[in-house]
């Protein structure tokens, strides 16, 4: 366990972003923004729950100062984040005439960073308020009104004139702000409606809580009400690019871009790709279509190179550039295909086994916005430092410059679709919404190169219409892998049946996720160890897990197995990826591999680094599987050194290990022969029968091993059905139905053992040859 270094005051992606072409980022945006509203100066931010390394740090105005379209950039902008007037009245209620408080925007209402800190309900509306003036060097273009995010129904006036309404907490807008400009000080006046679950709109994981800590909450946490990402002003051409759609072919070398814009139709676009300043190739086409731009050579993305090309688009009128925007593109492929007959995600056409975690995006000074840009970034770094090399974004949807932050450090994406409340069938507004707000979503990071994967529901919350949604997410991006449920075994799911991989939820796992002829095998989560840090809970006292860890040593030793686990048994028996609930701690949640104030690791994070490295580099060169001779006699002979003319027998029903030879009795010789079955619960796997009590098999039974006689029980099917995975000099035999548990002696006695459990009999002392049989000619053919 080990303390997180605390960022400097100069991060150094300030000093990288020019490797990438996004010189635009910069704060140029501090420009011309205007003043904040008279009380600014006697604003203060509310006590945090918990304080992280960057509470301390965000600016009173001005937080979060940089470009927030990193795939769409211009270097004329200014940044309306900071205090802003604020007011909490009814939710019919019109504007009101004053406004009472001050708020510090984009933090939420319920978050300490705001300066609010109050529960919002499904009764309450919220109101914004501030003052700008727009730079005087802007004369002569539009002037457009962004919004990085708001939950959820936002409604907004400039200098007392609507100019518009949107629906939907995950996707950006924007607004022609031109006509309602007087010339001098601008009035901006934003409402919004947020009634969190009480509503049919997708929530994911918010829930109308009490913002201060307290017991319970579950898997479900604070809310999020009104604006939460950036706002900003931008001038623009009266016919201007909205958007570059960026997919890369690798079949031709080519990266296919169509040029969204605004007032541009049938208009001529130039798109050029460039690296280090050097073009690599360039094409025009019209606005719209599909423009194919040669890279000869490309140097592909990958999690372990995560190479990013420049990309500039220019719109023409005649030979003159009217407008232009700047972006970046990673060059790589997604696909499922069969490797050594098994279906596997492949990305650059090869198969790389895809580990990660559960990255909820919760924060507990700012709750859904990260206080700074470094700690966006912080939670993708940790990932990299515990030698991930996937992040499935859970039941949220963040910024684009956390997707630029994934891109840029080389991180693979499973992005959720935020899903509808549990529970409830959404009525048919509902579902249109959601879709419309899936859609934007999609259109908004389409182009970013770490996203590899859209997850559209998940254990089957608000669920409906899998299949459909998921053949028509696949129609609207094509370019990536489709998820139609994660957890498809879970919570009363309906798998739709479709999309290209198979997801099953195990914990604590790692479970046996089988492939099939049309898609691969995933393991959407699994995990949830637990291990409460003391002075780094929300709520002391109130944590909880899905297994909780006695120390330090003990979670680190079962996490570390749970990985070996996947690499020696569930990779080479088809699973593809993982994802392990969860990278931090959230409020009541303590299953983190760091705590929620991202203050501690609190595992080893060079030997969980080693663990997945481990596990990356087996899948790239697979073992084959293990096959045993069924139908025939064998002995099980132990393989740890001291002890090998040792061998597995049963005695008075139970499992133990004894010294077996040439010169013993027939009865142990017997004792000591098993026939080796196909699976009584998986054709994949092997039972063992015994050779003098025919009909009765080895089994584990609250962890002992022993010989019993099958009755018939799925239970017990279950129970006397082992899988083989590689050993050295042997195999290991795992449990069917507690995989990653393996047959193990200790003391002449045969147990099921779990690398990192807490028994007597899962010491970890010599564990690995402790569980490693050589298969051998049987003592009694």
């Amino acid at each position: 366990m080990s303390r997180l270094r605390v960022p400097g005051r100069r991060p150094w992606w300030r000093r990288a972003i020019a490797t990438t072409g996004l010189l635009a980022l910069v704060s140029s945006a501090l420009v011309g923004a205007g003043s904040a509203p008279a009380g600014a100066a006697s604003w203060a931010p509310k006590p945090s729950p918990m304080t992280t390394p960057w509470t301390d740090r965000v600016p009173v105005d001005k937080p979060l100062p940089e470009y927030p379209r990193p795939q769409l950039t211009r270097p004329d902008w200014a940044n309306l984040n900071g205090i802003w007037d604020f007011a909490v009245t009814g939710r019919d209620a019109g504007q009101p005439a004053s406004f009472t408080d001050q708020i510090r925007v984009p933090f939420v209402a319920e978050s300490a960073l705001s300066g609010i800190q109050r529960r919002i309900t499904e009764n309450d509306k919220l109101w914004y308020k501030r003052t700008f003036t727009v730079p005087s060097d802007w004369n002569g273009r539009r002037v457009e009104l962004n919004f990085g995010a708001s939950d959820w129904q936002t409604t907004v006036w400039v200098n007392g004139t609507q100019v518009g309404a949107h629906k939907g907490g995950y996707d950006s807008f924007a607004y022609d702000i031109t006509p309602q400009l007087n010339g001098g000080t601008n009035t901006v006046v934003v409402s919004v409606y947020d009634p969190t679950q009480t509503g049919g709109q997708a929530v994911g994981k918010q829930r109308i809580n009490d913002v201060q800590p307290h017991s319970g909450g579950g898997i479900f946490y604070t809310a999020a009400s009104g604006i939460w990402q950036t706002v900003w002003l931008e001038p623009v051409a009266a016919a201007h690019i909205t958007r570059l759609d960026m997919t890369p072919n690798l079949g031709d070398s080519t990266l296919r871009v169509k040029v969204q814009g605004a007032s541009a139709s049938g208009r001529s676009t130039r798109v050029t790709v460039s690296s280090g300043g050097n073009v690599v190739g360039t094409a025009t086409g019209t606005v719209g279509s599909e423009i194919s731009v040669p890279v000869p050579n490309p140097h592909l993305w990958t999690p372990e190179d995560p190479f990013l090309y420049d990309v500039k688009a220019e719109l023409l009128d005649g030979s003159a550039v009217t407008d232009s925007a700047a972006g970046y593109t990673g060059m790589r492929s997604i696909a499922v295909a069969k490797v050594d007959g098994v279906l596997r995600p492949v990305l650059n056409g090869k198969f790389v086994f895809q580990t990660g975690t559960l990255d909820q995006g919760y924060w507990p000074d700012g709750i859904y916005t990260a206080p700074t840009d470094d700690a966006l970034k912080s939670d993708l770094q940790a990932h990299k430092d515990l030698g991930f090399n996937m992040v499935r974004k859970h039941i949220k949807v963040e910024p684009q410059r956390w997707f630029y932050w994934a891109d840029k450090l080389g991180l693979l994406v499973w992005q959720d679709m935020p899903a509808m409340d549990t529970g409830k069938s959404p009525d048919a507004s509902a579902r249109t919404q959601w879709e419309a707000e899936f859609h934007a979503v999609i259109d908004q990071h389409r182009s970013s190169p770490s996203l590899v994967m859209w997850v559209d529901q998940n254990e089957g919350w608000g669920q409906y219409d899998q299949a459909r949604i998921a053949n028509e997410v696949k129609a609207y991006d094509p370019s990536r892998l489709v998820n139609n449920m994660s957890g498809v075994n879970c919570c009363g799911s309906v798998d739709g049946g479709n999309g290209d991989v198979v997801d099953n939820h195990i914990y604590v796992g790692p479970g046996n996720t089988a492939p099939t002829a049309t898609r691969a095998a995933v393991l959407g989560e699994f995990g949830g160890l637990g291990y409460k840090v003391p002075g780094h809970e929300w709520f002391p006292g109130g944590g909880f897990s899905y297994e909780d860890q006695a120390s330090v040593a003990a979670l680190n030793n079962r996490f570390v197995g749970l990985l070996d686990s996947i690499r020696v048994g569930q990779l080479p028996a088809g699973l593809s990826a993982s994802v392990y609930t969860e990278i931090t701690d959230v409020e009541n949640e303590a299953n983190g591999l760091l705590t929620y104030d991202r203050q501690v690791v609190k595992v080893d994070t060079a030997r969980v680094k080693a663990a997945n490295q481990a596990l990356v580099n087996a899948s790239r060169n697979p073992a084959p599987p293990v096959t045993l001779p069924t139908g025939q006699y064998k002995s099980l002979r132990v393989t740890t050194p001291g002890y090998t003319d040792k061998y597995l027998r049963h005695q008075d029903a139970l499992a133990f290990t004894e010294v077996v030879s040439g010169a013993s009795s027939t009865l142990l010789k017997n004792d000591a022969t098993w026939k080796i079955v196909t699976g009584l619960a998986n054709s994949n796997c092997y039972s063992l029968e015994s050779r003098n009590y025919p009909g009765e098999f080895l089994r584990h039974r609250d962890f002992r091993v022993r010989r019993d006689a099958d009755d018939g029980s799925a239970l017990f099917k279950a129970d006397a059905t082992w899988c083989a995975i590689a050993g050295t000099g042997g195999v290991r035999l795992s449990s069917a139905n507690l995989p990653g548990s393996y047959l193990r002696h200790i003391d002449s006695e045969v147990w099921l053992a779990t690398p990192g459990g807490g028994h007597a009999w899962d010491n970890p002392a010599t564990f690995t040859e402790d569980t490693t049989w050589a298969v051998e000619a049987p003592w009694a053919p």
